[in-house]
């Protein structure tokens, strides 16, 4: 797979000033308050998991784990709906993938909660042999941007991340706090659904910084760039060669 340049935007927001722009003292008129507090949510999800073809034959081995985070359109509490896309759809057709393959389901008019998607990742984690430093995520559409969220939350969790058609939105302003973790980003550059400036953006807020990113714009593809991406051999064998803390090419 190539990667693909195109236009280069701005990765800091414009209206930022420089320091020495502030004003030096507080005025009088607006006072100074500190709020800490704590915030606690119920998340849940209904999940498919597919176990490794060779699963249980040694019971020291630690697995792979891939979290795959769906789009908008399978949202619902019907399961089937995960087969149409992604791992879920290859495991579905025969695809023996070397991992275990985790794809939970957002409710309907619900969005990607990135606690939800850690708090079920740690579930999975305590109930079944999981290599800590091979666990892998990716997601598409909903799910792209969903990927973004959750590696901006959890920057030292995961091995590596492969968001499709997403974006990080404002959070490419922060591109430092996940400046450590591969990422390999796709994106159609047709996409009339999600603007694929939306993933030139943080690549090239990463790209700045030096970080172990990489970007395939499809030049000729429209929303479904997943369909490719995930039929890529060349894209499976890079993400089982990350591991945490360690960059492979």
């Amino acid at each position: 797979m190539s990667v693909v340049a195109a236009t280069t935007f701005m990765s800091q927001d414009a209206s930022a000033q420089a320091d020495d722009d502030f004003p030096k003292v507080l005025s009088p008129a607006l006072e100074s308050k500190t709020f800490e507090g704590e915030v606690n949510i119920k998340v849940g999800y209904k999940y498919l998991i597919s176990l490794p073809e060779d699963f249980g034959k040694d019971p020291a081995k630690k697995w792979p784990l891939v979290v795959f985070l769906h789009g908008a359109g399978e949202r619902g509490d019907d399961l089937r709906r995960l087969q149409k896309h992604g791992p879920p759809k290859l495991v579905a057709n025969g695809k023996k993938i070397p991992a275990i393959v985790v794809s939970p389901q957002v409710p309907a008019g619900d969005v990607w909660n990135p606690y939800g998607v850690k708090a079920l990742t740690d579930s999975v984690v305590a109930s079944h042999p999981v290599d800590m430093d091979r666990i892998y995520l990716t997601g598409i559409s909903m799910g792209g941007f969903g990927t973004w969220d959750t590696v901006f939350a959890y920057p030292d969790f995961f091995a590596a991340a492969v968001p499709i058609c997403g974006g990080a939105g404002v959070k490419s302003v922060m591109a430092q706090k996940i400046k450590n973790l591969p990422i390999w980003v796709f994106h159609g550059a047709k996409d009339p659904v999600v603007e694929p400036g939306n993933s030139q953006r943080i690549y090239n807020s990463l790209s700045k910084l030096g970080a172990p990113v990489k970007l395939t714009m499809y030049p000729n593809l429209q929303h479904d760039s997943w369909t490719v991406t995930y039929d890529s051999q060349e894209m499976w064998d890079w993400l089982f060669q990350q591991k945490r803390g360690v960059v492979a090419k």
